[in-house]
């Protein structure tokens, strides 16, 4: 029987996103690089503690505004040939709409 691991919200978000791998060039590599963050009264799970916990396998990012971080991850995928790619995350407001519109 495996043991029961107690986790928040973002902390469990992260261990998923830190878990999901892609071949590339016969080699398991991380899917994701890393995250572009703006966070604020509406990101408040607790989220940039638990991607400081895990800064090593997925560093973050400080965005200036949320369309330049939804750009700069495109423009990396795009530069990866679309096999690795980065997180977004930002606080509620205007600028969230932004990013993925």
């Amino acid at each position: 029987m495996s043991k029961t691991i107690r986790l928040t919200t973002a902390q469990a978000l992260v261990k998923f996103l830190t878990a999901q791998m892609t071949l590339i060039d016969g080699k398991k590599t991380p899917i994701f690089a890393g995250c572009w963050a703006i966070f604020g009264h509406g990101n408040v799970a607790g989220l940039g503690e638990a991607l400081f916990q895990v800064r090593d396998t997925l560093p973050t990012y400080r965005g200036q505004n949320e369309q330049s971080m939804a750009l700069s991850a495109i423009a990396y995928a795009k530069a990866m040939n679309r096999k690795r790619i980065m997180v977004a995350t930002t606080s509620i407001g205007p600028g969230a709409l932004n990013m993925v519109t």
